[in-house]
């Protein structure tokens, strides 16, 4: 490809959670070094709703430019009268900035409000691509996904819902700053607070937490602390009162020490993942930087999750033997600390879902996205 003098304008549509937003982060990172290196200047939008990850992009030199959003129900639902409207608005909005705009590409994560970035963008034939997380895609990409001239996925089994000529598998993009601090396991652990020689059992509950994930932990966090530390991601708006039942829950004061809650890992995400020993969550897009870390698991995934993709999500990745998966309807006491005691005390077995869980990971995510934008962008932009 040849270097070119020529602006590279890309929107970068969808988002309403961290499994949306740190994915394309990931992506902008790998655009702003390609492009840096191609001497290429890059202008760079987001446009959806507001939120609270506006922040985050403009750090990244991305400005916001924002639209109206509803979201899309595969279920009847009184709520479904009040956003096809918004739907209407949003698509009158996104034609409108996209007309000033006319990036030579759109890159949608999905999520909500991409999809009327996705169809004005089709109303002017700016090449779209789109990037799916889960092995069951959500209905915005679904929709999107007819538009869209290329679909990067990350599972294999997503391949089977999308036109195959369409379909890259690249994984899920990671970002670089993760690996930034990548350490010794026992250096981590001492850096977060932790006895560096005893066990470290990671909670990640998202930047919501989940409040089942963190009652079932509080109510046997005295059987955990035998044989694991916990770190405890709550979810912002759940710390306060998790910190406080979690002080009531440990009688004996020697396990205070082999206990942390927090909020939400935003700066030091990488070295929580090399300290990590074991992680419990539910299977959404952090799956993918568990196994850029090989993090073994235990996945427990949402009863009601949209397209019961969580579920999916959770078997295809326990296929590679780095994951252990238990239900909502089983995550019993009896159930979940045989699984959590077997695991601490086979090193075999921890040594082999380690590496299972590595394979899973796809290395050069985000630059193998940047260069099919810039394909897709050829004649339009930047002159391949």
């Amino acid at each position: 490809m040849a270097k070119s003098k020529e602006t590279f304008s890309v929107v970068f549509a969808g988002g309403g959670s961290g499994g949306h937003v740190y994915p394309t982060l990931a992506v902008i990172e790998a655009l702003r070094a390609k492009m840096g290196e191609l001497n290429v200047p890059l202008k760079m939008t987001r446009m959806g709703p507001r939120d609270g990850y506006d922040a985050l992009f403009q750090n990244q030199g991305v400005g916001i430019s924002s639209v109206m959003a509803g979201k899309i129900r595969r279920y009847a639902s009184a709520s479904n009268f009040i956003d096809a409207p918004k739907f209407g608005i949003a698509f009158i909005q996104a034609l409108w900035k996209l007309f000033f705009i006319m990036p030579d590409v759109v890159f949608s994560k999905g999520g909500t409000g991409a999809l009327p970035v996705v169809a004005a963008a089709a109303f002017y034939r700016i090449p779209i691509a789109i990037h799916e997380s889960d092995a069951k895609p959500g209905l915005t990409n679904l929709f999107s996904a007819r538009y869209a001239k290329r679909i990067f996925i990350s599972f294999n089994a997503a391949a089977s819902y999308f036109a195959a000529d369409k379909v890259l598998l690249t994984g899920t993009p990671v970002r670089a700053e993760l690996f930034a601090s990548r350490t010794t396991k026992e250096l981590a652990k001492e850096a977060l607070g932790f006895s560096s020689s005893n066990p470290l059992t990671l909670i990640l509950g998202g930047s919501q937490g989940s409040q089942r994930v963190n009652d079932f932990i509080l109510a046997n966090l005295n059987e955990m602390m035998k044989f694991t530390q916990v770190l405890h991601q709550t979810g912002i708006a759940n710390l306060d009162e998790v910190k406080r039942l979690s002080r009531a829950a440990l009688i004996d004061d020697s396990y205070k020490n082999r206990y942390q809650a927090v909020g939400y890992f935003q700066d030091n995400m990488g070295l929580v993942l090399n300290a990590a020993d074991l992680v419990i969550m539910r299977p959404g897009s952090t799956l993918a930087e568990i196994a850029a870390f090989g993090v073994p698991a235990i996945l427990i995934p949402i009863a009601e999750s949209a397209n019961d993709h969580q579920r999916v999500n959770a078997y295809e990745f326990a296929k590679t033997g780095g994951a252990i998966v238990i239900e909502e309807a089983n995550l019993l006491p009896g159930i979940f600390l045989t699984q959590l005691k077997n695991f601490f005390a086979n090193g075999d077995l921890r040594a082999k879902m380690s590496e299972a869980s590595a394979k899973f990971f796809i290395p050069g995510a985000a630059e193998k996205i940047v260069e099919e934008l810039m394909v897709l962008s050829a004649g339009q932009g930047i002159k391949s």
